[in-house]
């Protein structure tokens, strides 16, 4: 190496177009943490929904019928409190409303099966009326809705697995 300079690279030429490349900002959007927040609220979600749908309360009679199996669309209910007020899912409705917001409400839905859930000290000619009037417009898949455990009037025990 007769005339020859040799230089030794000292990494300096690199360092600094590393730091040319920090001072630009991110273009990309890291959605890792969205990801994150959404998976936790499904969650949330998932776990709360099921304890919405308990409905107006009422004292249901008791039955030996068994449990109605699950749909994959929350059932229309009608319900009859112990004053007589009527309610759609938990909206009341005046009775003269019942059949036209009924109406309204099914051509929406898929399926056509509507529970119809009465305290136990609602009379029966009030809860007849109300499954007569909804027969008449065009529900027959009714439903009445009760509470398991009553009496199976054949001299059984009764039925205690669950509640309907």
């Amino acid at each position: 190496m007769a005339g020859g300079v040799v230089q030794k690279d000292t990494g300096g030429g690199s360092r600094r177009r590393r730091g040319k490349g920090r001072s630009r900002p991110m273009s990309e959007i890291n959605v890792t943490p969205f990801v994150d927040i959404m998976l936790v609220l499904l969650i949330i979600f998932m776990v709360a929904a099921p304890m919405l749908t308990v409905g107006v309360p009422v004292e249901l009679p008791k039955t030996a019928a068994n449990s109605l199996p699950v749909e994959a669309e929350e059932p229309l209910t009608v319900t009859i409190t112990a004053e007589g007020q009527i309610m759609i899912q938990q909206t009341d409705v005046a009775r003269e409303e019942l059949i036209g917001r009924m109406r309204a409400i099914s051509a929406e839905r898929e399926g056509d099966r509507v529970f119809l859930r009465a305290d136990g000290a609602v009379a029966y000619a009030e809860v007849v009326q109300v499954m007569g009037a909804l027969n008449r417009a065009g529900f027959s898949n009714i439903g009445l809705v009760t509470e398991t455990g009553g009496p199976a009037l054949d001299g059984a025990e009764p039925n205690t697995a669950g509640d309907q």
